[in-house]
């Protein structure tokens, strides 16, 4: 892994971005050793950058050199809000930057790509793949009784791949397992496995942490370090990628001859002899398609690009998952991260002397280690709203044929309209910080429960600013245009009160403890809830979907082989290929879909 500019002037194929998706292809396009693979990765190699390594510091890299930094407009359904967008610029990508929470999609969610014109995209043909790329570490069987483990399904479960997960949570705190008691109470014990894709109730999640190092486990170290080993891999940093070039302009389907490369502060041309495959991520990867003359005409022409392929379904169908939620003051003897997050110099030594002797204690956890995957309580109520705000006698055009897909996922009692988790800090989410977790923070430790979106109906778009690389995308969640996203999350955010009010987690909670905020007193009132998620939702950094797999006709960017639609070998290999979102957090699914590209690439 270089940063030079004497590099290759061709390879067999040019992977543009050393993101979570292109090292896998990288790696696994480089078993055959009589192909050449190029990975050009506009970031710097940060595999020994401790802010990467540890898990607790994750949150410390959000708004750096290491960070993209973009932003939305502003949010009308957030009362004009700007949002942040963080995005890993370094390579390994997100997978560098992620609160490396290791969570799984249901069946349901993927299946519907397949109804929505993908065939050979099921749960059953993407299950190989899942458990392909991760090994999951079980703790030993006291820690497992203690995180309520027993629901492990060795027949889909991963004991073979590169990412290494494990369970975060240990038997010196009590709450990890006060949450899973708490879910049995409320009668939403976890169903199952959530890599059986058939799961919901309150669960202990893994986290893709290395236990033997207890250091992050992510594409730059598993995939890209093994890669660059290899006679037939280059793999270059400081290489931004500015166009893709083609031949044949003229006939019926384009081909990609290279790209034009800024490598340091030189400009550079590298031909692809078979392909050129973009794994540059959900914001830079339809940017990329339109400055090089793929994309909407009316766009490309108002900046002067000369239309090579015209489709105005690049940018578009962009989904994310908000999330929000309520920090409750806990009782004393519960380890929290506050101390850390409010950087306490005598907290800071001791957790970092801990770590660095004993690879123990608080600097072992990254985001979230506690989740659930819920319907709204209420069944009644969720039909109900969704009768109201989506009949099912509405025109079926794209749209809706979209959201009424949605709309029959969650609708099945077996299906999530959200996860709901523990983060073991308390976050200020009514400022507007580098991170969700804000810098003017309480005395005291605390336990934030919150909710996070599983199937929006809402979708945005994202486009070019300008014809030029340097400008950041014009970015449009368009966050709760679709009333029923609202109304839903608002139910979930109630439903946060009596969590926290039921046993045994209500014990750990000071009864007239602190909150984040005065609002945070009134979510059980709806008008409340609505007003706390206008005031604090912020993305969960899931973006996807900006250069769908569907059919052209239904706006799609690439077909089932993951070819963009008018070109011979421009293949696309990240999140911005998903054409509906994964109920939650969708790391698994970006190095799943990135191993099933490889195979379809090789012919296998």
């Amino acid at each position: 892994m270089t940063s030079e500019t004497n590099i290759a002037s061709s390879a067999d194929f040019v992977i543009v971005g050393g993101g979570t998706a292109g090292l896998v292809v990288a790696n696994r396009l480089s078993e055959d050793p009589n192909v050449s693979v190029l990975v050009l990765e506009a970031g710097q190699s940060r595999i020994d950058d401790p802010r990467v390594q540890i898990p607790a510091l994750w949150t410390s890299m959000m708004g750096t050199e290491v960070d993209w930094q973009l932003s939305t407009v502003p949010q009308p359904g957030l009362n004009g809000r700007t949002i942040k967008e963080p995005q890993g610029k370094m390579l390994g990508g997100s997978s560098a930057l992620n609160g490396q929470a290791f969570i799984a999609p249901s069946q349901a969610g993927i299946d519907a790509w397949a109804k929505l014109g993908n065939p050979s995209w099921t749960w059953a043909s993407l299950l190989p793949y899942y458990k392909k790329f991760y090994t999951l570490h079980l703790p030993d069987q006291p820690t497992r009784d203690h995180l309520g483990l027993d629901w492990i399904d060795e027949s889909v479960r991963g004991t073979t791949g590169p990412i290494q997960a494990s369970f975060p949570g240990v038997i010196q705190n009590p709450i990890a397992k006060a949450w899973v008691d708490t879910f049995k109470t409320l009668q939403y014990n976890t169903t199952g496995d959530p890599f059986s894709g058939k799961s919901v109730g309150g669960y202990s999640n893994a986290a893709a942490i290395d236990p033997k190092t207890q250091t992050r486990s992510y594409s730059a170290t598993q995939y890209g370090v093994p890669a660059s080993k290899r006679p037939n891999v280059h793999i270059v940093t400081d290489a931004t990628v500015r166009r893709i070039l083609f031949q044949d302009e003229s006939s019926s389907a384009v081909t990609a001859s290279g790209v034009e490369v800024m490598v340091g502060e030189k400009m550079q041309t590298i031909q692809a002899s078979k392909e050129v495959i973009l794994c540059a991520g959900v914001f830079h990867t339809p940017k990329l398609l339109e400055l090089s003359g793929i994309g909407n005409k009316s766009l490309l022409e108002q900046f002067g690009i000369p239309v090579v392929i015209d489709n105005p379904g690049v940018g578009e169908n962009m989904q994310d998952h908000l999330m929000t939620g309520v920090s409750f003051e806990v009782v004393e003897g519960v380890p929290t991260g506050d101390p850390l997050m409010r950087q306490e110099p005598d907290a800071i030594q001791a957790a970092m002397q801990m770590y660095a002797e004993h690879k123990a204690g608080p600097m072992c956890v990254g985001g979230v280690a506690s989740s659930a995957f819920m319907p709204l309580m209420d069944s009644t109520q969720q039909q109900e709203l969704m009768d109201t705000h989506l009949p099912l006698d509405d025109a079926n055009d794209n749209t809706d044929s979209y959201q009424h897909l949605i709309r029959s996922i969650i609708a099945s009692p077996d299906e999530a309209s959200s996860t709901v988790f523990m983060f073991l800090a308390q976050a200020n989410l009514h400022e507007q910080g580098k991170s969700f977790i804000g810098q003017q923070l309480q005395a005291g430790n605390f336990a934030s429960l919150g909710c996070m979106q599983s199937h929006p109906f809402s979708r945005g778009r994202t486009h070019i600013s300008s014809r030029s690389f340097a400008d950041p995308p014009t970015i449009d969640p368009r966050y709760f245009s679709h009333p029923l996203d609202l109304e839903i999350m608002a139910r979930h955010l109630q439903s946060i009160e009596t969590i926290r009010a039921t046993e045994p987690l209500a014990r750990f909670f000071k009864p007239d403890g602190k909150r984040n905020h005065p609002d945070a007193w009134h979510v059980r009132d709806l008008d409340a809830a609505k007003k706390y998620l206008r005031d604090t939702a912020l993305t969960s950094y899931h973006n996807c979907g900006t250069a769908a797999m569907l059919p052209r006709e239904k706006g799609g960017v690439v077909d089932e082989r993951l070819v963009v639609h008018g070109t011979t070998n421009l293949r696309i290999v990240d999140a911005s290929v998903f054409p509906l979102i994964p109920r939650a957090n969708p790391m698994s699914t970006v190095y799943a879909v990135a191993e099933k590209a490889a195979d379809i690439i090789k012919g296998v």
